[in-house]
């Protein structure tokens, strides 16, 4: 699955940056360091934006390809901001045969947002996961922290309401 880019303005603060370039710093001399560089870049800034990207490219003098090619290999890494409330619904075999497809395209077309992507204020991302290992409640979809099981098409709307801040 390729990974979505984010068609949302890069909004990174003068503080994230200082905090990149000192993880930069410490490690622009051991190329073999690049990983460790890209996931504490992703813990500051919550995704891999092209503008963070270019920053360690430059930083650690690796070739931009190196640094896109990781970053879209690597599961761990997102190319696209989380919202204030990441929706993660399983396609996992149990959830799907039970209906998740149908939960994930219900989701997305309530937000207006497709999979890897975040609504315009920031306020919800849409990821679908493999099994959760919740195999008992299928279907089943996080809302960050919160798990919600033996779920219908008509549960989208009360599950969304219930973040609507």
């Amino acid at each position: 699955m390729k990974k979505k880019i984010s068609t949302l303005p890069f909004q990174g603060t003068a503080e994230q940056e200082a905090k990149l370039m000192q993880v930069i710093e410490e490690n622009k001399h051991d190329k073999s360091n690049l990983m460790v560089v890209m996931q504490k870049a992703q813990d500051i800034y919550g995704y891999l934006p092209i503008e963070v990207q270019e920053m360690i490219s430059e930083g650690m003098e690796v070739p931009m390809e190196k640094i896109y090619g990781v970053a879209t290999f690597y599961a761990q890494f997102s190319l696209s901001p989380k919202g204030k409330y990441n929706i993660s619904v399983c396609l996992g075999t149990a959830c799907y045969v039970k209906g998740s497809g149908d939960i994930f395209d219900k989701l997305s077309e309530r937000l207006g947002i497709g999979a890897d992507e975040c609504t315009a204020d920031g306020k919800f991302s849409l990821t679908a996961c493999r099994c959760i290992g919740a195999c008992g409640l299928a279907p089943v979809l996080t809302v960050n922290e919160d798990v919600y099981g033996r779920l219908t098409v008509d549960d989208v709307d009360d599950i969304l309401a219930k973040y609507a801040d």
